[in-house]
């Protein structure tokens, strides 16, 4: 006579799966389940830039230097100038040096954007909530944009109302002036920040890419300044012409060199590097890991 054998975990298992129903039938998540877009992407950076210290003490420096040099360079030449010797003088232009000094406060909160994070290893998470790649660098690069241009904007439009009370003599600017001085100067030091972004996300490291984009501001002016040879005199003009800050003085027609970009040049220029170096960097991070 056989024993009865007991049944099989396995066949256990299985009849307990078989015999399992929904505990809540009916049940509907409150939670909606929608497609992300870009739309979500730009909302989560948008929360990462105005949460860290870093972009509040980059931009308040940057207001700082922009307004403190701006106004303190037009009052200087106010104060040593007659009102005959300012004629023909363009107000706006005073603007330049605070700006100069100040476009390296961009260009670090620019790197630090995408840089930083990989530092931190935060990267990762931001991979795994949005697993498109292209979509993260889109959406950096354009809530950085904003930013930038519409701090550079107040900035400098306050510095240029300053300037023209302060500077009395000075001519009245043009609305050419006017749109150049304000808007183009604007879009040209926020795609020199987004570059510096992009650089930051191509490099992986800070300190690095702030020094790669230190050194493409104002290396070619210094190289230039010390380049006396008569043979190399094509190169130095070229360097001279070409420099960042050089660039900067065309948008208040005060070009370093008699050639050279004018007019609207400088904007497109930068704007064709950047459009070069985002192609590059959305091809590196296609193919890298995290």
């Amino acid at each position: 006579m056989s024993t009865p054998q007991p049944p099989m975990p396995q066949a256990a298992a299985v009849n307990w799966q078989a015999g399992a129903g929904p505990s809540h039938p009916g049940y509907t998540s409150p939670i909606p389940v929608v497609r992300t877009h870009l739309g979500h992407a730009i909302a989560s950076e948008w929360t990462k830039i105005r949460s860290v210290r870093s972009t509040m003490w980059t931009l308040g420096v940057f207001v700082l230097i922009m307004i403190g040099i701006g106004l303190g360079a037009a009052a200087l030449v106010a104060a040593n100038s007659s009102p005959d010797s300012l004629r023909g003088e363009n107000p706006l232009s005073f603007g330049f040096f605070g700006l100069l000094l100040g476009s390296m406060c961009v260009i670090t909160l620019g790197v630090l954007t995408t840089a930083s994070e990989y530092g931190t290893g935060m990267i990762r998470t931001t991979m795994v909530a949005c697993p498109s790649r292209g979509r993260v660098l889109a959406a950096k690069s354009i809530v950085f944009f904003a930013v930038a241009f519409v701090t550079t904007f107040v900035s400098v439009l306050l510095v240029a109302f300053a300037d023209i009370a302060l500077l009395d003599g000075a001519r009245t600017p043009t609305g050419q002036e006017w749109l150049k001085g304000t808007v183009g100067i604007s879009l040209y030091i926020a795609l020199l920040g987004l570059l510096s972004l992009i650089i930051g996300s191509i490099i992986r490291h800070s300190a690095g890419a702030i020094t790669i984009m230190i050194g493409v501001v104002l290396a070619p002016l210094v190289i230039a300044l010390f380049m006396l040879a008569q043979s190399l005199e094509g190169v130095r003009q070229a360097l001279f012409e070409y420099s960042i800050p050089n660039q900067l003085s065309v948008f208040y027609s005060n070009s370093l060199t008699e050639s050279g970009p004018s007019g609207w040049d400088p904007l497109w220029i930068i704007i064709g590097v950047t459009a070069v170096a985002f192609a590059g960097a959305y091809a590196l991070l296609e193919q890298r890991d995290v």
